[in-house]
């Protein structure tokens, strides 16, 4: 069984969200979070492992239940 890595796994995560917030750029909010949810989808279909999918989905349901 495989678990979730939540340790940075990029060289620069800087340039990650220089890329992400990019993506968003001229969205609107829902177009935003149509954008995000798509991207969700594609990242869960790349993993392929209901398990550590359902593991990301609790923690970061509970990362906003927590406030951070």
């Amino acid at each position: 069984m495989h678990t979730l890595n939540t340790q940075s796994n990029f060289a620069v995560p800087d340039d990650f969200y220089e890329h992400l917030i990019e993506a968003h750029r001229d969205l609107s909010t829902e177009q935003s979070h149509a954008m995000n949810a798509a991207l969700v989808l594609l990242l869960a279909n790349h993993i392929g492992d209901l398990d550590i999918v359902r593991d990301a989905l609790q923690k970061a349901r509970n990362t906003i239940q927590n406030g951070g």
